[in-house]
C-alpha cells in the first residue's frame, strides 16, 4: 500500500462514532474542547484501546430539540454507525413544552434509524433539580426514559452525573463542566459505549 494514502484508506474503514448535542457535547466554554470535551476524551479511550472507530463531534452551543432536528440532514449525509444523542435542557431553560421536546427528539431518532437501519442508538439523559417543582418539570424528566424505552436504545439516565451541582467541576457559570467536570462525564459514560464497539 502506498504509505503516503494509507492514513486516508485507513479512515475509510473505520466506523464513525457521532455524537449529536449541544454546547455539553460542544465543549463550551473549555480551553480546547478538540482535546478536553467529552466527545474528544471518548476518542483519546479508543485510541489507547486501538479500536477503529473515528468520534465525531456534532455539538452546537445553544441548540435545542428543534435545532437538532432541523441540522441533522447535514450530519446524516457522512457514514455512522453508532449514534449518540444528547440535546434537551435548553428546551426546559426555554420553556419549550416537554411535549414538543419528545416529538423533536423522537423524530431525530427516527430519522437516523431511516437512514441507516442497523445503528446502535444511544441516549443521553438529562434530570433537573429536585427544587424545580410542577408538572412541567415531571413531565422534562420522563421524556428521555420514555424515548429510549420506544426505540431500545441504550441509556444513560443523568449524562451530568456526578458533575452537576458540584462548583469545582463546573464553569464560573454553574452549568457547563469545566475540563476536570468532562474527564468525570467521560469516566462515566465510556463503559456504556464500550459496550457497543
Amino acid at each position: 500500500m502506498d504509505k503516503q494514502n494509507a492514513p486516508i484508506r485507513y479512515l475509510l474503514f473505520m466506523k464513525n462514532i457521532l455524537f449529536f448535542g449541544d454546547s455539553l457535547t460542544a465543549g463550551y466554554g473549555l480551553a480546547d474542547a478538540k482535546s478536553e470535551s467529552c466527545p474528544a476524551l471518548i476518542q483519546q479511550k479508543i485510541t489507547a484501546e486501538g479500536l477503529d472507530y473515528h468520534v465525531i463531534n456534532g455539538g452546537l452551543s445553544g441548540d435545542t430539540s428543534g435545532g437538532g432536528l432541523s441540522r441533522l440532514e447535514y450530519w446524516l449525509n457522512r457514514p455512522m454507525d453508532i449514534f449518540v444523542l444528547e440535546l434537551g435542557i435548553n428546551d426546559m431553560i426555554r420553556q419549550i413544552p416537554p411535549a414538543k421536546t419528545y416529538q423533536n427528539l423522537e423524530e431525530i431518532i427516527k430519522k437516523v434509524k431511516t437512514k441507516y437501519p442497523q445503528i446502535k442508538l444511544v441516549l443521553m439523559g438529562m434530570e433537573l433539580p429536585v427544587f424545580i417543582p410542577g408538572a412541567h418539570a415531571a413531565a422534562f424528566r420522563a421524556i428521555f426514559r420514555k424515548l429510549a424505552d420506544a426505540y431500545s436504545m441504550t441509556f444513560v439516565p443523568f449524562y451530568l452525573a456526578g458533575v452537576a451541582g458540584q462548583k469545582h467541576l463546573n464553569l464560573p457559570d454553574g452549568l457547563h463542566p469545566s475540563a476536570a467536570g468532562y474527564r468525570i462525564i467521560a469516566d462515566h459514560i465510556w463503559p456504556v459505549i464500550r459496550l457497543l464497539l
